[in-house]
């Protein structure tokens, strides 16, 4: 399987998982329980009665470290066949269980899970406090941020529950604007890329009548205003999640083989390969091609360092929605003058 095919299979996977995991938490949240809180002033315990915990996720885990094996055999699925100086064949392995790849793995999960339930609480704290700022009754504010229940499907739609932080502040500031009645702030809904246009007729009218957007047609514009939000951040979010599990795996798989003696460090050598279309990010547009040591670490044009595509020690501006892969290239003549030059010493 190809690395552009593991892409494509592992991506869907995790944007399942991590959906499932959303569904798992808004359908299991007692309203009632929220809005008591509410009622009484407590935004803590509102955010805290919605219990947003890292088990929700299991799945999303589990489709992780498939990915991260499938990652490992990969790349030693790409070494030639060789012989040892014995005349033996070399068989390349990756294990998953090495405690070194599980190392990686579980802090690849650890920190994916726990960034999303934290960020979830803070973006959930936020919109539950705009709430109350705007006057809005509890109830009302707390199917905002849960969602309203789908009479023909039974599941809630809308809602902030899986959203970033920065996404449920970007959702506030559009209900403020709709809400406004100001036709200045209004049309900026239509710059939205994740808007619904088949409600473009009801803000315009609304515009050119100097008044805010009704508020139950606003509940359903914001409604899927944070739907379509939501797929936007799995999608990323399955795209650097999957492209960190294969780097790091494929970089771990290498260092086996060389902890396993079948290859010496100084012979291998990893070229930075982009996707080669005009999606590809600048900085590693430039470094496609070029070519440093199993340890080395590529340098950007902005100067950050990267061990390989979707480093975990990264920025994230480095790896969110990259698509760039290594090729591992080893010299295995190297090794073979090596040994003669030894015997004839």
């Amino acid at each position: 399987m190809t690395f552009e095919e593991l892409l494509a299979k592992y991506e869907p996977a995790i944007v399942q998982a991590f959906l499932e995991g959303i569904e798992a938490l808004r359908s299991q949240i007692i309203l009632a329980r929220v809005i008591e809180r509410l009622e009484r002033g407590d935004i803590s315990g509102a955010v805290q009665a919605m219990q947003i915990e890292s088990e929700a996720f299991s799945a999303l885990e589990v489709a992780l470290t498939e990915a991260f094996n499938a990652g490992g055999i990969n790349a030693v699925g790409e070494l030639p066949a060789i012989k040892d100086p014995q005349g033996n064949r070399v068989i390349w392995r990756f294990g998953v269980r090495n405690p070194a790849a599980e190392a990686i793995l579980r802090d690849l999960s650890a920190t994916l899970v726990t960034h999303i339930t934290e960020d979830q609480k803070q973006g959930i704290r936020y919109a539950l406090e705009q709430g109350v700022a705007r006057g809005g009754n509890p109830r009302s504010t707390a199917l905002d941020v849960v969602g309203r229940q789908n009479r023909i499907t039974g599941r809630r739609e809308g809602g902030i529950v899986g959203l970033t932080s920065h996404q449920v502040e970007f959702i506030e500031r559009a209900r403020i604007n709709l809400a406004s009645g100001d036709p200045d702030l209004m049309k900026q809904y239509f710059a939205l890329k994740t808007r619904d246009k088949r409600f473009d007729r009801t803000v315009a009218a609304a515009m050119r009548e100097g008044k805010p957007v009704a508020a139950d047609m606003l509940g359903k514009i914001i409604g899927r205003l944070s739907d379509k939000n939501l797929l936007l951040r799995s999608e990323m979010l399955a795209r650097t999640e999957t492209m960190m599990a294969l780097g790091s795996a494929r970089d771990e798989a290498m260092r086996q083989q060389i902890e396993a003696g079948k290859v010496a460090a100084q012979d291998v050598q990893k070229i930075w390969r982009s996707a080669g279309d005009n999606r590809v990010r600048h900085t590693h547009r430039v470094l496609n091609g070029k070519s440093i040591g199993v340890d080395g670490v590529f340098i950007t044009p902005t100067g950050a360092p990267l061990r390989f595509p979707g480093d975990p020690k990264a920025t994230t501006s480095e790896i969110s929605g990259c698509r760039c892969r290594l090729q591992y290239k080893v010299d295995f003549f190297a090794a073979v003058a090596r040994r003669y030059r030894a015997e004839a010493a």
